[in-house]
């Protein structure tokens, strides 16, 4: 069965509302532990301000995505038995979410770095999937599971399959950050990895082969960009920038209904 990377939340146990934990900031109104349910999150694990969220206060939860292991955890490694009805299995299950989250975004990445690959059936990005595939088979698996390592060695190769996408672009030298300024000029093949753009101004900006991995784009203002073929673009950061109806979006991911609300 083909792994789902993207979330749906009608086929899970409201994980992220439970499991994770946040704090009074910018992106939540108030403090909240993990393991402990969020006041809106209601018993048939719809949230009862969904429709309110960035009203509400609660930007980080507009901007989370679990790349589809809310309802992997909940379908597949506990078989659809709850947390609300099993109570023996809350705090396993609170542990293996937020691992599971992390091994999915490797798994994402993974994916679309495939998709640029070249001779992608022997790829070593291949045996490497296939890996953190069976390793989310079991919860047991799971709680052992080495997230640093595996980090290592998912970035190695993510950055190899960066440089050989952008080669045919000659590398700029790019701002240390973007926060709060316009982004002028082409960035066409550069990469904007671990960029700060919170606040910037990319409307109209080339983005064509920019790599956005790990890039923060809290407020980022996208409108008319073509984000079509951008790498390492997550939903996650398409929800927490700001673009329109014309930002044209890569085919993997959604444009969020926040943007022309």
């Amino acid at each position: 069965m083909e792994r789902v990377l993207s979330s749906d939340c009608s086929r899970c146990f409201g994980l992220c509302c439970v499991a994770l934990p946040y704090g009074e900031s910018a992106d939540f109104p108030k403090d909240k532990p993990s393991g402990v349910p969020c006041e809106n999150l209601l018993i048939n694990n719809d949230c009862q301000i969904h429709d309110q969220l960035k009203n509400c206060g609660f930007k980080g939860c507009v901007t989370y995505e679990c790349f589809g292991a809310g309802q992997y955890v909940s379908e597949v490694i506990y078989s659809g038995d709850s947390w609300r009805v099993n109570k023996d299995l809350a705090d396993d299950m609170f542990t293996v979410f937020p691992i599971v989250q992390q091994i999915h975004e490797m798994l994402f990445y993974l994916a679309q770095a495939l998709e640029v690959a070249e001779d992608k059936h022997k790829h070593p990005l291949s045996t490497l999937q296939d890996e953190l595939l069976e390793q989310t088979s079991h919860s047991l698996f799971i709680r052992s599971f080495n997230i640093s390592d595996y980090r290592g060695r998912v970035g190695i190769l993510l950055e190899e399959v960066s440089l050989t996408y952008r080669k045919a672009y000659r590398q700029k030298q790019l701002k240390s950050n973007y926060i709060g300024i316009r982004i002028s000029g082409s960035l066409a093949g550069q990469s904007l990895r671990g960029k700060l753009l919170i606040g910037a101004n990319g409307n109209d900006a080339n983005f064509h082969c920019v790599d956005f991995l790990g890039a923060d784009m809290r407020d980022t203002q996208v409108k008319r960009a073509d984000l079509s073929d951008a790498l390492f673009l997550t939903q996650s950061q398409l929800n927490a920038a700001i673009g329109d109806n014309e930002t044209i979006v890569p085919s993997y991911l959604v444009r969020p209904k926040h943007w022309v609300e």
